[in-house]
């Protein structure tokens, strides 16, 4: 990801710390002095996947551009053990100070994504299935959490409802059917966006198919009912993608990916991801 390069992730990290720091670090303000210089440690707490690093550099560099880059000792997307130190910082005290909270706050988040979606991505390794993300996340963070996915191993499903055509029940029941949906679709958007038609049965994947849909979403399905859905619709039509959706946990996943679909959506990895435990402990030099 070029961080520096996307303004809405910088106009939204200027929003973060504006909102941390109101007036001022009133603390830092009257207990350090501004000329003391200090180094920051990022520590793992717990095994985790590092994601964020950018980020958290972005943050300390909107404080103070003189602000030398994160020093970090593993790459984006690698795991470390507890009790890893994975990056430094060095620079004003003040500074390292101002900045600890929001970007913390951010590469613990990133990581606790990164680190769930890689143990679902290992859960379905050996099968040829993809880990895909949802639309499931935190207003203001869906830039930093689809990535925080990708890092994780996990691809990357719509960014947005401008990015692909998802025709689910509520769209089919408005527009009088599958059919009516898929054909006004085909009609409405450009031949470079893909088409994809939730369903909750045979006939309605018969019906999807059909009507032209690219990918159909196998909704709320057992493993056993997903592989006789993957069966006829590779007869109907062998190119189109078959993505499963529904309450994937790591406990079950696996079975999806063995019943032959192509794509499995998990909300959970942005929604319900649980922030990991990062330290940033600073010292003067």
């Amino acid at each position: 990801m070029n961080l520096f390069e996307n303004s809405y992730i910088l106009a939204s990290i200027a929003e973060f710390l504006s909102e941390d720091l109101g007036r001022g670090d009133i603390t830092t303000q009257s207990t350090v002095a501004p000329d003391v210089r200090g180094v920051g440690r990022f520590l793992a707490k717990e095994s985790l996947v590092v994601c964020g690093l950018d980020v958290a550099e972005a943050v300390f560099i909107h404080l103070d551009e003189d602000s030398p880059e994160i020093e970090a000792t593993v790459n984006e997307g690698e795991a470390v053990d507890a009790g890893t130190v994975f990056a430094t910082l060095r620079g004003y005290a003040d500074v390292l100070l101002a900045g600890e909270r929001v970007a913390l706050n951010l590469i613990q988040r990133m990581s606790g994504i990164a680190t769930l979606t890689r143990q679902y991505v290992k859960a379905i390794e050996g099968t040829n299935a993809k880990i895909i993300d949802t639309r499931k996340t935190t207003p203001g963070l869906r830039m930093l959490e689809k990535y925080a996915v990708t890092v994780g191993g996990g691809k990357n499903h719509r960014l947005g409802l401008d990015d692909g055509v998802l025709i689910k029940d509520n769209h089919i029941a408005l527009a009088g059917g599958i059919t009516e949906a898929v054909t006004m679709a085909k009609l409405k958007v450009g031949h470079l966006h893909k088409i994809e038609v939730e369903i909750t049965n045979w006939a309605q994947l018969r019906e999807a198919i059909e009507a032209g849909a690219d990918i159909v979403m196998l909704d709320n399905q057992t493993p056993e009912e997903a592989a006789k859905l993957v069966e006829m619709s590779r007869q109907l039509n062998p190119n189109v993608l078959i993505e499963a959706s529904g309450g994937m946990d790591l406990d079950h996943v696996r079975s999806f990916a063995q019943a032959g679909v192509d794509l499995i959506s998990v909300g959970k990895i942005t929604h319900s991801a649980r922030a990991v435990d990062i330290s940033f402990k600073i010292q003067t030099i």
